[in-house]
């Protein structure tokens, strides 16, 4: 009879949306969907919305790739990349202004540690790329839009569809993320201090969360459009989870700063088939 071998992850969180973070070191598996729907899943499993696996190439480069909690694939996460690079930063034994180089399925992103506030709190600013315009995405017409309400379709690696509404609070966003389950949806409405931004997002693949990294950005464009104003331009966003901050450069590349904190490591062995 073979003895598994140990095998764990560290859990993490940016702004309550959080992570499962798989150190590649300790080898590859050929079985990741099962996997991430099987350790994501918060009733029978640890629980998360998706599951990222940490490649460490050396003291500054890592590669990221990240699955969904329905054992989807996306190609890039604000808060995920957050979520990774403090599992680094902890291995490697990092300190704050160290600067690290992460491959994802949407390009080379950077991140640089800012500040650390405690053992298990770090706070993390992701050059997260360009933000482009996208088609309106297949079956949008589903949702009925007003035509006179402002709408903005637009990727970071992912898709993105950004809808002003007169108050997030009242949106049933569950039913409306059901009819366009293959983009990332976020409904916003000013305030409530200048230069903010109130936000809820059903991501694609994991459905409501208290916060989404990219969508954050996607979102600080299209209030920089929807208001006429100018690039650069920098926004305080307010998911349910807390405040990001998003700098808009004159190109339309975006940076997100936020916090990235460890939760908790689990022993996932017995998920294993040996």
């Amino acid at each position: 009879m073979s003895v598994p071998m140990h095998v764990s992850l560290s859990k993490h969180h940016g702004l309550g949306n959080d992570f499962l973070v798989y150190d590649m070191a300790q080898g590859d598996q050929s079985n990741w969907p099962q996997l991430a729907q099987q350790w994501c899943e918060r009733s029978t499993g640890v629980g998360a919305d998706g599951l990222l696996l940490l490649t460490i190439v050396d003291n500054t480069k890592l590669g990221m790739r990240l699955y969904n909690a329905d054992g989807s694939i996306a190609e890039m996460s604000g808060n995920g990349i957050r979520c990774l690079v403090q599992a680094a930063h902890f291995t490697l034994k990092g300190v704050a202004g160290t600067v690290y180089e992460v491959s994802t399925d949407a390009g080379s992103r950077e991140a640089v540690v800012t500040s650390e506030w405690d053992d298990d709190t770090i706070h993390i600013s992701v050059d997260m790329g360009y933000v482009e315009d996208l088609e309106e995405p297949h079956n949008w017409t589903s949702l009925q839009c007003d035509p006179m309400r402002p709408v903005r379709h637009v990727s970071l690696g992912n898709p993105h569809s950004v809808v002003g509404v007169e108050e997030v609070a009242a949106v049933d966003l569950a039913q409306l993320g059901s009819l366009v389950p293959h983009i990332n949806l976020e409904i916003i409405e000013p305030g409530p201090e200048t230069n903010a931004i109130t936000m809820r997002v059903h991501e694609r693949g994991s459905g409501e969360t208290r916060s989404c990294g990219t969508g954050t950005c996607a979102v600080a464009l299209a209030a920089t459009i929807y208001t006429r104003g100018h690039l650069p331009a920098r926004w305080i966003i307010k998911p349910p989870g807390g405040t990001l901050i998003v700098d808009i450069d004159g190109h339309s590349n975006a940076t997100l700063t936020g916090p990235a904190e460890l939760i908790k490591d689990y022993d996932v062995t017995s998920y294993l088939n040996v």
